[in-house]
């Protein structure tokens, strides 16, 4: 996969309130899921246990809303590339909803707008409003600010 949009960090500050790209679609099987609650340990029976999970209100299980967050990097991969780019690290998130579940066998992908880049010693920090979708929904399954900081070469210890 690569991503359809690319870009070199001079060109950020003048794309800000713009959209960077849009991700290609995912699908969120049962391994996905299984193998994201063996690595965090949340087990909970809604997100693993089908049999139970068919008679909750959703029908099936249900993906992590933090499985869905993880994925973020993945989307952001095939949405958009930064060109000059030497060193990248995710800086935190200033705000993260679940306005919607992610059912087993759906499909989901993010659009990622620009909402600041500010200098930064070596490079910049980027806000990135991140809306996942999952296909055939309205509703948008995770709406997230990410902030990374990306840096022409390789990291100083000055972060």
């Amino acid at each position: 996969m690569s991503a359809a949009n690319v870009y070199r960090l001079e060109e950020l500050p003048g794309r800000v309130g713009r959209l960077l790209g849009i991700s290609e679609w995912i699908a969120i099987d049962q391994a996905r899921i299984d193998a994201f609650a063996a690595a965090t340990g949340d087990q909970q029976w809604i997100h693993v246990d089908a049999e139970r999970a068919a008679a909750s209100p959703f029908g099936t299980t249900i993906a992590h809303g933090y499985l869905t967050l993880s994925l973020l990097p993945l989307l952001s991969s095939t949405a958009f590339a930064l060109v000059d780019v030497g060193t990248a690290i995710n800086y935190g998130l200033n705000r993260v909803r679940f306005p919607a579940p992610v059912p087993v066998g759906s499909r989901v992908r993010g659009h990622f707008d620009l909402l600041a880049c500010e200098a930064v010693k070596g490079g910049v920090q980027l806000t990135i409003k991140v809306t996942v979708e999952r296909e055939g929904s309205e509703r948008p399954v995770c709406v997230a600010e990410a902030l990374s900081r990306r840096f022409a070469s390789t990291l100083n210890s000055d972060v």
